[in-house]
């Protein structure tokens, strides 16, 4: 095979707010690669087929000198995030060609890795889209599964208040709830994302933004398990309708990654006087304890329509930064998956 671009999406400027196509980001084409012939020096290369979309990307998009859960891009750099690929050639026998890879890729059509360690082989024996392996049997499924089970502690007969809900975290997390047998009461950004949250399951649904949250809740509450993916007057409004011993699960703060000016809480003395329980926390620290369970059952599951999801896509690397905008400022509907390459 002759040479062929390689292109990659490169952070190249810091924001101070959303992030910007062009600007934050931007893509190149000047480097080729040639599959046939490129040395891989005990290692395998990679066609990368799709890149997951997701909110914590835009904390990575800071200066290297501040501290976080997750590091930073580096400037000049690929961006990097979940994803799946196909190996095209291997000199690792752990893996081999026609092997589709879950994983960290960086967001360019063909990569060279070295550890096989740092991938799941998919099986994929139920025949779901790739896609959905960056999606509902990917890293957002294993946040809402891993999470709900560790600290939901759910009670048939409960309420619980999801946030973000059209999401593919929070329509995940509607399902599981409802599943555990409690009532749900759901929120998100667009009448057209409320319908598809009641098709999914959710007892009460609305927009937040043409809709009082604070009266919602007042009406429907008080709320046992409250699902965190906004943070700010809406995590405040759930603290004043809380019940006793209620559950927060703090999974994101969408509402505060793009802004200067961040919503100060006012009501956190509701955690002590009603007994709250507060758990935040990062999917990778709840993965060993429930990857192995997650992956015997969740794709079947999918498979069989007993976990419903939806897509968002963009077709090609170049559009990446598009997608990353949608995602910041809610434009998105469904999972955001950036479609790189056809098999």
């Amino acid at each position: 095979m002759a040479p062929v671009k390689n292109g990659r999406y490169l952070f190249n400027e810091i924001p101070t707010g959303y992030p910007e196509p062009g600007k934050t980001t931007v893509y190149d084409d000047s480097q080729t690669i040639d599959p046939d012939t490129v040395p891989l020096n005990g290692g395998f290369l990679v066609k990368v087929l799709v890149l997951s979309i997701d909110p914590y990307l835009r904390g990575k998009m800071r200066d290297a000198s501040i501290k976080s859960y997750a590091p930073p891009f580096l400037l000049g750099e690929p961006l990097y995030n979940y994803g799946v690929g196909v190996v095209v050639r291997s000199e690792n026998p752990a893996v081999k060609p026609g092997d589709h890879l879950y994983g960290i890729f960086k967001f360019q059509h063909y990569v060279i890795e070295n550890d096989p360690k740092q991938f799941r082989v998919i099986e994929n024996k139920e025949g779901l889209p790739w896609s959905a392996y960056v999606g509902v049997v990917g890293m957002p499924g294993e946040t809402a599964a891993y999470a709900w089970k560790e600290y939901a502690k759910a009670k048939k007969g409960e309420v619980a208040f999801v946030t973000a809900a059209a999401g593919p975290v929070g329509a995940t997390v509607v399902q599981l709830a409802k599943a555990d047998g409690l009532k749900v009461i759901a929120s998100a950004g667009s009448d057209e994302k409320v319908e598809f949250i009641k098709s999914i399951g959710a007892d009460v649904a609305f927009n937040y933004k043409t809709t009082d949250t604070n009266k919602v809740l007042e009406k429907e509450g008080p709320i046992d398990v409250y699902w965190d993916n906004v943070g700010g007057e809406t995590l405040e409004a759930a603290l004043q309708h809380a019940a006793r011993y209620a559950r927060f699960i703090e999974c994101g703060m969408i509402s505060q990654y793009n802004t200067t000016q961040p919503y100060h809480v006012k009501n956190l003395m509701n955690i002590v006087g009603r007994e709250l329980q507060i758990h935040g926390f990062i999917v990778g620290s709840l993965r060993p304890k429930y990857e192995d369970e997650f992956y015997a059952t969740f794709p079947a599951r999918v498979a069989r329509g007993e976990i419903k999801y939806k897509e968002d896509r963009v077709r090609g690397l170049e559009r990446a930064g598009h997608a990353i905008a949608d995602v910041q400022s809610g434009r998105n509907f469904g999972k955001s998956v950036v479609v790189v390459a056809d098999e």
